[in-house]
């Protein structure tokens, strides 16, 4: 059981390795190293609890790469060789390779740019009977910009208001109504019933994706926004009846009038 789990642990690695090196499949590539990244990690933790591995048998040097692994610490490395889809980096005085697609959240055109650079990753395999190290650094990034935009977006959630009114770009449309990416950065869903006064059937009928839209928020509940263009609509009609323009008669009618009241008075 344990040869067979390494024979398929080897061939998903190899895959891999195999895929970077054609850098015009930079997305598949790095759909499939989140995949083995984690299978690796379901793997040795059976192998773990199987005793399949033995940490005490183990290199220390090894044991120490595995714990980093598991751990998913974060190591500080100097980039001193580059090779063919990646570069060379040490841990702990073992060649690790760091595929191109795991140096950057970008896509990586000059791999010289990178040489002798300090960078932050994470070991994603370690395989100590292959004397196999792969590195990353795309998911100490990715966490980090994930995390920008969570505390981006409280702080966006916590400056907005119901009533607050502001323009935003149709981002998606569905059957139920228009998202809208706002001036803030947050994204609301103006429901097929707020898009306007009249009644729409379907939002891409009055709406086109990539458009510019004002929108009036007018709910917040469970940090989602409910925007309404209908309120926007419905307040400039109400203004427009309130600063209508009521013309007062002329005077002369004033007078005339009021002479012919005059004139039929019996005093």
């Amino acid at each position: 059981m344990e040869e067979k789990m390494e024979e398929m642990i080897e061939e998903k690695i190899e895959e891999t390795v195999e895929e970077t090196t054609d850098e015009n499949k930079e997305t598949p590539e790095a759909a499939t190293m989140d995949d083995l990244s984690e299978e690796l990690e379901a793997s040795y933790k059976a192998a773990e609890e199987e005793g399949a591995e033995d940490s005490e048998d183990m290199d220390p040097v090894w044991a120490t790469l595995t714990g980093y692994l598991k751990d998913k610490t974060v190591l500080n490395v100097k980039i001193g060789g580059i090779v063919n889809a990646g570069v060379i980096a040490y841990v702990e005085n073992v060649r690790g390779f760091i595929p191109a697609s795991r140096l950057s959240l970008e896509h990586v055109e000059d791999l010289n740019e990178w040489l002798h650079k300090k960078i932050r990753v994470r070991v994603i395999t370690a395989d100590p009977k292959k004397k196999r190290l792969v590195l990353s650094a795309r998911e100490i990034l990715r966490d980090e910009a994930r995390a920008k935009a969570a505390d981006e977006r409280k702080a966006a959630m916590e400056q907005t208001s119901v009533g607050d009114v502001m323009e935003g770009t149709v981002e998606t449309l569905k059957d139920y109504g228009a998202f809208i990416r706002l001036e803030n950065g947050l994204s609301g869903l103006v429901h097929v019933s707020q898009i306007s006064d009249r009644r729409v059937t379907s939002p891409d009928k009055v709406l086109k994706e990539g458009e510019t839209v004002k929108v009036k928020v007018i709910a917040i509940k469970d940090g989602k926004l409910s925007l309404s263009m209908k309120a926007l609509l419905e307040k400039t009609s109400d203004e427009g009846d309130h600063n209508r323009d009521y013309k007062l008669p002329k005077s002369e009618s004033i007078s005339t009038n009021l002479g012919s009241l005059l004139a039929n008075l019996k005093l």
